[in-house]
C-alpha cells in the first residue's frame, strides 16, 4: 500500500513546536505492525464478505451462564454475549491478517516516523445511535474512564499511551510513551468511543453496573432484554457505517438473540429442538456421537469442521503460586507426571484433540524442538536464573502410554514431592516437617469441565493428596478468579498476536497481586518480566516471535500448568438456514458477521 509523506510543516500544526525537524508525517487508511497492510484504499469490500448477501432473517445462539450488567468498562458484574455488537472502533481488523487495522470511525491517521503520536481523522458522517456525531470528546471520555475505573486488564493495553487529545471535534491525538514502535500505535486504533452526553446526564455512573440499555454507534442496537436470561439485538438499519468497504457484506442478521442457559446438556438439546440455529461445538464426544440424529441425516442440521488457524494461548489448569503448597517448582512439575493425557485423549476425547506443549499454541510465537540460536542467545544472560534446560532441552509434557499412567510417571512425581519436602504416611501425602497434607481443589465454572478433570483427580488421590472439584457459578467464579481465591483454575490465555502489552496482564510480577488482572499463577520472576520487556519493545518480527518464544521456555520450565489440549478445526453444526461467502478469512469461520439467512433454504426447512 502506498503511503503518503507529507512535510514538517503539517508536522508542525499537528504535534507542536516539540516535532523534530527532519521527521516526516505518513497519512494512511490502514496500518500494519509489520510491513504493509494487505489492503489497499481501492478495497471494495472484504474478500470474505459478499455485498450482495440479503438482509433480514432472525438467529437465535445459546450462551452459559448469566449476565447483570451492560458496563463492560468496570471490573464489577458481567456482561452479555453479543454487547461488542453496539460499538465501533476507530479502526478494526482484517480476517486475513494478525496485525493489521483499517478505518472504521477513523477515515485516516497520521504519525511521525518515531511513532511517538498519531492523529485520528474521524468521519464527518460517524454518528450515534441518537444521531449525534461521534466526536474526538467522546475518544478523551472513553480514555479516561479506562485510565481512571476501567478493568485492570483493560488497562494494561493502554499502559504505553501517554495522553488522548481531542484537537478538534474531528481529529483526536494520542501520544505514546514509546519511540519508534507500532504496537502502542495498533492498541490505540482499537479504542471505542464512549457518549459524553448519555454518559453524563443525571441519574447514569459510569463507575457503576447498569442494565439501562447503553447507546451505541454500531451496526446493532439492544431491542429487549430479559435481564441474566436473553438479550436481543437489532440491526441498525439506517447504520452510519454500511456502505463503508470494511462493512459491506457484513452484519448481514436483522435481528441477532442470546437465550442463556444454566446448564450446557441443555442447551444442546435446545439446539437440537430447533430453538438454537447455530452452536460452535466444545466437546469431542458430542461432535463425534452426539449429532448422530434424525435431523443431521436428513440434512436439516449440518455439520461443518473449517480449519482454525488463529493463534491462541494456553488452556491448562493452572496452580496458583500464591498458595504455599505449589511455590515449589518441583512439586509443579511432580503434578505435571501426575497427568495422564493419552488416556483422558483415547477414552474422554475421541482422539480430536492436540496436546498443548506451549504458552502460546498454534503459532510461530510457541517453542517448538530445543532452541534455537536467536532463542539461546536470548536466554543466556539469564542462564544462572532459568532452569538450565530451558536453555538446551525441547519441552514436552510428561507422557503415558495411554492405557493408564505409567510406573515411570509415578516414579518421578514421588521422586520431585521427596525433593520439595513431602512424603506418603498412611496414604496421605504429608509435609515432612509440619505434618501438613497435601491439599488441591480445582475450580471449575461449567459442570461439563468435571467430566475431563474427574480422572485427574481419581490419580491425584490415589498418590495420596486431598484433591477435589468445585463448580461454581459463573458470577462467583468471576468473583474468586479476581480475587485469586483458587488452588488450581482451568483457564484460557488469549494472546493478540504479534503478543505485546496484554503479556504484563498475564504473567508480570507488578500485577501478580492486583485484582482483577490476568495472571492466574501468580508470577513473580525477574527473567519473565524482562522478557516481556523486550517483546513490547521489539522493533522486528524476527526479533520478537524469538523473545516470545525465549519467555515461552521460561515460563514451560517453571510448570506453572499442566497444558491441556486445543483444536485446529472448528466444530460448526447449525440449522440449514444459513448461506456465507464462499472465501472464508484465513483466521475467521465469519459467523455471525458475514453469513446470511437464505430464504430458500429457511423455506425448504420449515416445510
Amino acid at each position: 500500500m502506498k503511503r503518503l509523506l507529507f512535510s514538517l510543516l503539517l508536522l508542525g500544526l499537528l504535534s507542536g513546536p516539540a516535532a523534530a525537524q527532519d521527521q516526516k508525517v505518513t497519512r494512511t487508511w490502514a496500518i500494519a505492525e509489520f510491513g504493509e497492510p494487505m489492503y489497499g484504499p481501492d478495497m471494495p469490500h472484504w474478500p470474505y464478505a459478499n455485498p450482495e448477501a440479503p438482509k433480514g432473517g432472525r438467529v437465535v445462539l445459546g450462551a452459559f451462564g448469566t449476565y447483570d450488567s451492560l458496563n463492560t468498562y468496570i471490573l464489577r458484574g458481567q456482561w452479555p454475549a453479543g454487547i461488542g455488537l453496539i460499538g465501533d472502533s476507530l479502526m478494526v481488523g482484517s480476517g486475513d491478517e494478525l496485525v493489521s487495522a483499517y478505518g472504521l470511525i477513523a477515515e485516516t491517521v497520521e504519525y511521525p516516523d518515531d511513532k511517538s503520536w498519531m492523529v485520528f481523522n474521524l468521519r464527518g458522517q460517524a454518528r450515534w445511535h441518537d444521531g449525534k456525531p461521534i466526536t474526538a470528546d467522546d475518544f478523551v471520555f472513553s480514555f479516561d474512564t479506562i485510565r481512571q475505573h476501567g478493568r485492570p486488564f483493560l488497562k494494561s493495553f493502554y499502559d504505553d499511551i501517554d495522553q488522548v487529545t481531542a484537537l478538534d471535534e474531528r481529529r483526536l491525538k494520542v501520544t505514546f510513551k514509546t519511540r519508534n514502535t507500532m504496537k502502542p500505535l495498533m492498541a490505540a486504533a482499537g479504542l471505542s468511543p464512549l457518549p459524553r452526553h448519555w454518559w453524563t446526564q443525571p441519574g447514569r455512573d459510569i463507575t457503576q453496573t447498569t442494565l439501562e440499555p447503553i447507546l451505541g454507534s454500531g451496526a446493532y442496537r439492544i431491542k429487549a432484554m430479559d435481564p441474566g436470561r436473553a438479550i436481543t439485538y437489532e440491526r441498525v438499519k439506517d447504520y452510519w457505517a454500511a456502505d463503508l468497504p470494511v462493512s459491506r457484506g457484513m452484519n448481514n442478521f436483522d435481528e441477532i438473540r442470546y437465550d442463556y442457559y444454566l446448564d450446557d446438556t441443555v442447551m444442546f438439546e435446545a439446539f437440537l429442538a430447533g430453538r438454537i440455529d447455530f452452536r460452535q461445538e466444545n466437546r469431542a464426544q458430542r461432535w463425534a456421537a452426539g449429532y448422530d440424529t434424525g435431523e443431521v441425516k436428513a440434512g436439516r442440521i449440518v455439520k461443518r469442521d473449517p480449519p482454525d488457524k488463529s493463534p491462541r494461548g494456553t488452556y491448562g489448569y493452572i496452580f496458583n503460586t500464591r498458595r504455599p503448597q505449589f511455590q515449589d517448582a518441583r512439586v509443579r512439575r511432580a503434578l505435571n507426571h501426575l497427568y495422564d493425557f493419552e488416556s483422558i485423549q483415547r477414552t474422554l476425547l475421541y482422539g480430536q484433540y492436540r496436546r498443548i506443549e506451549s504458552w502460546f499454541p498454534n503459532s510461530e510465537y510457541g517453542a517448538q524442538g530445543r532452541p534455537t540460536p536467536e532463542e539461546a542467545a536470548i536466554l543466556a544472560p539469564y542462564k544462572d536464573k532459568v532452569p538450565p534446560e530451558a536453555l538446551t532441552e525441547d519441552f514436552t509434557p510428561p507422557v503415558n502410554d495411554g492405557n493408564r499412567l505409567d510406573r515411570e510417571n509415578i516414579r518421578k512425581a514421588t521422586a520431585l514431592f521427596k525433593e520439595a519436602g513431602w512424603e506418603v504416611r498412611g496414604g496421605k501425602l504429608t509435609k515432612t516437617d509440619t505434618g501438613e497434607v497435601f491439599r488441591l481443589e480445582f475450580l471449575l465454572s461449567n459442570p461439563t469441565l468435571e467430566r475431563v478433570t474427574a480422572p485427574y483427580v481419581q490419580i491425584l488421590r490415589r498418590a495420596g493428596i486431598d484433591a477435589a472439584i468445585r463448580v461454581v457459578d459463573t458470577a462467583q467464579y468471576d468473583v474468586r478468579t479476581d480475587d485469586y481465591d483458587y488452588d488450581v483454575v482451568m483457564v484460557a490465555l488469549n494472546f493478540f498476536p504479534p503478543p505485546g502489552t496484554e503479556l504484563r496482564g498475564f504473567f508480570h510480577s507488578a500485577v501478580a497481586d492486583v485484582r482483577g488482572q490476568g495472571n492466574f499463577a501468580g508470577i513473580k520472576d525477574p527473567v519473565v518480566d524482562e522478557l516481556i520487556e523486550k517483546i513490547i519493545q521489539g522493533k522486528d518480527l524476527p526479533t520478537i516471535e524469538a523473545t516470545t518464544r525465549a519467555l515461552d521456555r521460561a515460563l514451560l520450565w517453571g510448570w506453572y500448568q499442566v497444558p491441556l489440549y486445543y483444536n485446529d478445526v472448528s466444530w460448526l453444526a447449525f440449522w440449514n438456514k444459513f448461506a456465507w461467502p464462499e472465501r472464508m478469512a484465513k483466521y475467521s469461520h465469519g459467523f455471525p458477521a458475514t453469513w446470511w439467512v437464505d430464504p430458500r433454504k429457511t423455506a425448504a426447512l420449515g416445510r
